[in-house]
């Protein structure tokens, strides 16, 4: 073991027996749309070259399909002729300039298929898909084990190291391994033994097919946290039977995609989950691998010392920063730009059938577009907020080799992260501000706060170009009786700390009203303490019922009185994050907060708010209304750095305020960036 590393755990080599791995990390499979686009794997491999350079000891790819109709989209990728190798190709020898391996993730999406041809072990619609998939003929599943076989002979032949068989999440062979979905009474169907023979077969058929000196990763979902998911005797049954098949590695997959639990979104704790994966470690020789809501070397480091898994896996903390393990190893930790689980450019994107990115690395999956180069011209720049667009484009510009100065009238940096961070379970927050603050300083960016820049200032400096990342200011409603004592923006009650009753209104029910009703209604964060958070879901530790559910959740209410309205009709918080959106309504539900749609507001007054719903007048008896009915951009030096011919540009809330959109304000700074 090496002794100098700052993560002696983390940067053990492992020792597979037919060949080892660099260190103890797994970059975790993620789909990135990518493969499926035109000249798309020229891009996937300058994206997987990337976090090879960066230093991670094993990447495994986005989910790739057996055949046709195991494809999660109709023009999903598949690897199954040999004419689609030369492509794969790419990936990998651009991964193997560096001691990185890499694993061909083959994924059989089940009923879990966006399209009319899908195939499951039973006839039985998903709650999150249209279509109702066709039960699969003894035939079909004999016929889809050698697909898999021919399918990870194919990885070999294209460079792979091995291939990972996905089979937890909620995908196929996840379906036929619980009887949630398994209602068959042939050899496929009944019990555990059955169940799992399609898994079991999988494996040896690819182990054959590829001989020994492979990589074979089974991921197995030890928890399903769905009804009719399997017992605990049953994933270890699963476990050891996959191990005597022929497994190199098994990986901890937790819930299907349609649980009810979330499990990697930002409010879920760090290493959550890891403890089901030590509690395997009892039952199996072959190496495991732990993952969810890994996101710094601290923590990885900590689940390997405490024995919970052999390697730790970490998808999205390598899309938020390729270098990630290199920095670790050199103990710059602090200059990770660390994966705040927020899910808004990553998986949101891919179920849009969008390129996935990463909210704070915009350059993750555009590689060879989103190009960092020093500029011919050294320019005097001035930048004014330092909010997430702020701080993003003087970062980009600064390592072009412009001469950077950031003000910001505020004592802080971190703009409306400040507001974002007080909200329990984003704590995160205070991981971007960290590392941009971190950038600032290595970057020789001069950062002046408490300064109220006017035109007039930043025309008598001189500069070259000037940045407005000035951000919004809350929007005044027309009600009568605004002006009232009893109404406070969300910054008086977020920013300033102002007291808050407890009976309260808030309008506008977008990213702003939710947080809002969060922070009031949750009371305190549960993302620092496991155990809570895991019996506020409903997860049961202990493992006694099947799919580790506990027969009801055990948590806290504060005794806050919520309302959330919005004028729409639509559901409340329809346009939340497709990934998240579901976790913050559930999260305000299980407080007791009242989401109303349709709202007409008619007057605040000493009794509270008068509204009317249906054509019914209401009156809510509160003691606060808090308004988070959108903003106004704030631009007031913009026309006059115009008129006076500065080259002036407006990024962030100062250009489109609408609803605060983090993701918009870094990547649009850092396309600004590259052409200054």
């Amino acid at each position: 073991m090496t002794t100098t590393s700052p993560f002696p755990h983390l940067f053990e080599p492992l020792d597979l027996g037919f060949t080892s791995l660099a260190n103890r990390s797994l970059m975790g499979s993620m789909h990135t749309g990518l493969e499926e686009e035109k000249g798309g794997f020229k891009k996937l491999a300058a994206f997987y070259e990337a976090r090879a350079k960066g230093g991670v000891g094993l990447i495994v790819t986005g989910g790739i399909s057996p055949n046709t109709r195991g494809r999660l989209t109709p023009l999903g990728c598949q690897l199954s002729y040999f004419w689609q190798v030369e492509k794969h190709k790419q990936v990998t020898e651009a991964v193997h300039k560096y001691p990185t391996k890499i694993c061909l993730q083959l994924l059989h999406a089940g009923r879990y298929s966006y399209h009319p041809f899908s195939l499951s072990s039973s006839k039985i619609k998903s709650p999150i898909n249209p279509f109702t998939p066709s039960e699969m003929s003894a035939r079909q599943i004999k016929g889809t084990i050698k697909d898999f076989a021919h399918s990870a002979k194919l990885a070999a032949k294209a460079g792979y190291d091995g291939v990972e068989i996905m089979g937890s999440e909620g995908y196929l062979i996840n379906q036929f391994s619980c009887v949630r979905v398994n209602k068959r009474t042939d050899e496929w169907g009944g019990s555990i033994e059955n169940r799992m023979r399609l898994a079991c077969e999988i494996v040896k058929a690819v182990r054959a097919k590829v001989g020994e000196k492979f990589i074979i990763i089974f991921r197995l979902s030890m928890l399903d946290l769905v009804e009719g998911g399997n017992s605990w005797q049953d994933v270890v049954t699963m476990a050891k039977a996959i191990e005597a098949a022929g497994a190199t590695i098994i990986n901890t997959g937790i819930g299907w995609h349609e649980a009810r639990v979330p499990t990697i979104v930002t409010s879920v704790p760090r290493a959550a989950f890891t403890w089901i994966t030590e509690r395997m470690k009892k039952e199996v020789s072959i190496p495991l691998v732990t993952t969810n809501r890994i996101n710094t070397p601290e923590v990885a480091e900590q689940v390997l010392a405490d024995g919970h898994a052999d390697m730790v896996s970490m998808a999205r903390p390598f899309l938020a920063d390729e270098n990630f393990i290199n920095k670790a190893k050199e103990d710059k930790s602090n200059e990770i730009n660390t994966c705040i689980g927020c899910n808004q450019a990553c998986l949101d994107h891919v179920f849009k059938q969008k390129r996935a990115s990463c909210l704070v690395n915009p350059q993750a999956c555009y590689e060879t577009e989103l190009v960092i180069e020093k500029s011919k011209l050294s320019k005097k720049i001035a930048v004014v907020g330092s909010g997430p667009a702020g701080m993003a484009f003087s970062v980009y510009a600064a390592q072009k080799g412009h001469q950077v100065t950031l003000f910001d009238k505020s004592e802080a940096l971190g703009g409306q992260f400040n507001v974002a961070k007080q909200i329990p379970g984003k704590e995160e927050f205070y991981e971007t501000i960290r590392y941009f603050d971190v950038q600032l300083k290595k970057h020789n960016v001069k950062v002046e706060f408490n300064v109220e820049k006017s035109a007039n200032s930043l025309i008598e400096a001189g500069f070259d170009e000037v940045v407005l990342a000035t951000g919004i200011s809350p929007r005044k409603l027309d009600i009568p009786g605004f002006e009232h004592s009893k109404v406070k923006t969300y910054l008086q009650v977020l920013k300033d700390k102002e007291p808050v009753g407890d009976k309260v209104a808030i309008i506008g029910a977008g990213g702003i009203g939710f947080d809002v009703a969060c922070y009031l209604a949750e009371g305190k964060s549960l993302t620092t303490d496991k155990d809570a958070w895991l019996k506020s879901w409903g997860v049961d530790q202990d493992f006694k019922e099947n799919g580790a559910l506990l027969t009801e959740s055990i948590h806290e209410k504060t005794q806050k009185e919520v309302y959330l309205l919005q004028r729409k009709t639509s559901k409340v918080g329809g346009g939340l994050g497709k990934t998240s959106g579901w976790v913050h309504r559930a999260t305000l539900q299980k407080n007791g907060v009242k989401m109303m749609a349709g709202v007409t507001y008619k007057a605040i007054d000493e009794q509270g708010l008068h509204i009317e719903v249906d054509g019914k007048a209401q009156l809510l008896a509160v003691d606060n209304v808090i308004i988070c009915a959108g903003q106004e951009p704030e631009r007031s030096l913009y026309q006059s750095l115009v008129d006076a011919g500065v080259s002036t540009h407006l990024i962030g809330g100062a250009n489109v305020a609408a609803e605060l959109d983090a993701k918009r304000a870094i990547r649009q700074a850092a396309e600004l960036a590259m052409t200054i």
